[in-house]
């Protein structure tokens, strides 16, 4: 599970705010001090391209070195995997692209070949031709006729169905369809079914596979395609060695082997053992075996995430996209932190969902904030803030989980730009005053409090199936909420201050200000005019927002107010607040350890989905204005290592890029796998 930079916090900050290219003549910064670093690189459509510092790397041993640069290229190998998971035309769409930039020879100058640059760029930060975080396909500023022209002028190939697709509105227009009206899979262009495909076949051929009353139940679809067999049947196509995405899989073992040979400790080497083995066989079993080992390897300095992981882009919430995040300790952060998973018992005993939904022991919850060393896949450009993994409820339980901050993910966001949005929609100098003082402290405790005790918290009834299967489409919105809820419930409770974790309950009241300003206001500038929330983190901050809103009417907890044409949500009543949390969280821990489809549904349609028309309008109207953009990804460092005469690695050295598009170009020829 991972907390997104999309999330509110992030968007907060905004607001307030891989290795090895190939291109020799690619700018790069060798030695840049921390005041002199460029952090912003360039905007263009709705993104900012940012750069991110490396701290702590210099602490690190060579050996260790050597593994974080094994890492990082495991990882990368397995990119392709990401973009033919996206959409099945997006590696033939992305070649084709990328040729015509190599090669075109022509007018450079004129709007045309700059909206096709733009073009270029947005696909490749969303891994593909569909919006990283709407899902909606990404449609050309530029004819059909021009893009034939530089066809003809590069002779790059595509073909014309493909052609035809990318300036079709309608023809594969939404990557991941949540609206079960259109049908969740056939309205949806992701890669990981057949066409033709319905749902109610998938739950069928998954039922006939799974115990309903199974306690340790296996992650079924995960590292899978499902495809039509000659018979009509559905059959899987696994990701392994010798099957889907075999020819990118071995160049990841290649690495990962590598990685385990410079292991900073047994159970590291353990755990490397097995991703390896299940890459190989594409086992489930081994994945979970393999979960279990990485879960129970808290020592060392250098972590890392790598597989098919995180199930938002499955419709149905069985696939796992591709990603790979490269971690190394923030050994002064940590160990602040680390206060928090050590009282998370007290949080679960003390939360309000019902008792018989409370764990009796929270076992192997472990944070950290640590420093990301490179990324691939699903994570990169567009990063998480924070993961918390596995996902498998029953490992989590029994074994443990892991949570982390990417701290200097968050530093680069929070240093990239200013961009007066808080001046624009806080109510108030007391408001804006207050998250200026404490907005920092209070991202990073809602960061922790949502992924140590959030997704950590709380316990189905016996006999339940996973949320993927009860609660279906929805299982994803509420389960972000569930974790954002214990935040919010806690952030305002006196156990903060009596841990020192934070100065005061100041800090949770300006983390009530920017959630309720962001799930009703500013996150609407996301969306395209008369457009519902589809996207299942949006979906939550909403749900949770408007509801708690609705809820406290009679008492003026959340009151709308009106200033020179301009519209406002201020909190009135804190407590009053926090109790409304600690209410609608009672009851989505009830819906998701009862497994109540029809009511999780409803708080999802009802407050999550529709948007207010007007509203949506004036906050277009007021953020259109500031001219920043609400999305932020990244360009990668570029690990370099150093040898000696026969080949032994005697050091590694960092370059920060600074060239998003030589970045890209770079991965493709390298890592150009599928």
């Amino acid at each position: 599970m991972k907390l997104l930079k999309h999330n509110y916090w992030i968007l907060f900050l905004t607001v307030l705010v891989f290795s090895c290219s190939p291109q020799q003549d690619e700018k790069i910064i060798e030695a840049e001090s921390i005041e002199d670093f460029e952090y912003f690189s360039e905007q263009f459509a709705d993104l900012k391209i940012i750069r991110y510092k490396i701290p702590g790397f210099d602490r690190l041993t060579v050996k260790q070195k050597e593994l974080v640069y094994y890492l990082t290229q495991a990882g990368l190998e397995g990119r392709d995997i990401m973009w033919d998971q996206n959409y099945r035309h997006n590696l033939a769409i992305r070649k084709a692209l990328e040729n015509i930039v190599r090669t075109y020879e022509g007018d450079k100058e004129n709007e045309n070949w700059k909206n096709f640059m733009v073009y270029m760029k947005r696909v490749w930060f969303s891994n593909g031709i569909h919006h990283h975080y709407s899902n909606d396909k990404i449609m050309p500023d530029f004819s059909i006729e021009y893009f034939q022209a530089l066809q003809l002028a590069t002779q790059t190939e595509l073909s014309g169905e493909i052609v035809e697709i990318l300036f079709d509105e309608e023809k594969d227009a939404k990557k991941v369809n949540l609206d079960p009206e259109k049908g969740l899979l056939l309205g949806s262009a992701i890669n990981f079914y057949g066409p033709d495909i319905t749902e109610e076949e998938v739950d069928a051929f998954y039922a006939a596979k799974m115990e309903a009353k199974d306690a340790e139940p296996l992650s079924y679809g995960l590292n899978s395609k499902i495809v039509r067999a000659d018979d009509g049947s559905l059959k899987e196509e696994v990701y392994k060695v010798g099957g889907l995405y075999g020819a990118a899989i071995e160049k990841i073992i290649g690495w990962l082997e590598k990685a385990s040979g410079v292991a900073e400790n047994e159970k590291q080497q353990k755990a490397f053992d097995l991703l390896i083995e299940y890459y190989k066989t594409g086992s489930l079993e081994t994945w979970d075996e393999y979960n279990i080992a990485w879960v129970e390897a808290t020592e060392g300095d250098i972590d890392y995430i790598n597989s098919f992981i995180e199930v938002y882009n499955d419709p149905k919430g069985y696939r796992g996209s591709y990603e790979s995040i490269i971690e190394i300790n923030d050994f002064d952060a940590s160990s602040r932190m680390q206060v928090l998973a050590d009282n998370v018992q007290w949080f679960e005993d003390n939360s309000s969902i019902m008792t018989e939904h409370k764990k009796e022991s929270v076992v192997g919850v472990s944070y950290k904030v640590v420093n990301v060393a490179g990324e691939a896949g699903d994570a990169s450009p567009s990063t998480p803030i924070g993961v918390n993994l596995p996902n498998a409820n029953w490992i989590r339980a029994k074994h443990g989980s892991k949570s982390v901050s990417l701290g200097n993910i968050v530093d680069a966001y929070g240093k990239a730009g200013s961009s007066g949005f808080l001046e624009e929609f806080a109510f108030d100098e007391a408001e804006i005053k207050r998250a200026k003082e404490f907005s920092e402290i209070g991202d990073k405790m809602h960061t922790a409090l949502h992924e140590v005790v959030g997704h950590a918290s709380g316990k189905l009834n016996p006999g339940i199936g996973t949320p993927k299967e009860t609660l279906k489409n929805y299982a994803s919105a509420l389960e972000e909420g569930r974790a954002d809820l214990v935040a919010l419930y806690f952030l305002m409770d006196e156990k903060l201050v009596e841990l020192g974790l934070v100065p005061s309950l100041e800090v949770g009241k300006e983390e009530y200000d920017g959630y309720i300003r962001n799930g009703l206001m500013l996150q609407l500038r996301r969306l395209e005019v008369g457009a519902d929330v589809e996207e299942a983190h949006m979906r939550n901050r909403q749900m949770i927002a408007k509801w708690a809103y609705e809820k406290g009417q009679a008492d003026n907890v959340i009151e709308r107010k009106e200033r020179d044409g301009k519209t406002y949500f201020v909190v009135n009543d804190y407590q009053k607040l926090q109790n409304l949390f600690g209410e609608l969280l009672r009851e989505i821990q009830r819906i998701k350890s009862e497994g109540d489809y029809e009511a999780g549904k409803n708080l999802i349609e009802n407050y999550g989905v529709k948007v207010d028309q007007e509203l949506h309008a004036e906050v277009l109207e007021r953020a259109e204005k500031l001219k920043s953009a609400p999305y932020g990804g990244f360009i990668n460092p570029v690990l370099v290592p150093v040898m000696d005469d026969n080949g032994v690695i005697t050091d590694v050295t960092i370059e920060y890029p600074t060239d998003f598009t030589k970045q890209m170009l770079g991965y493709s020829e390298k890592y150009g796998n599928l």
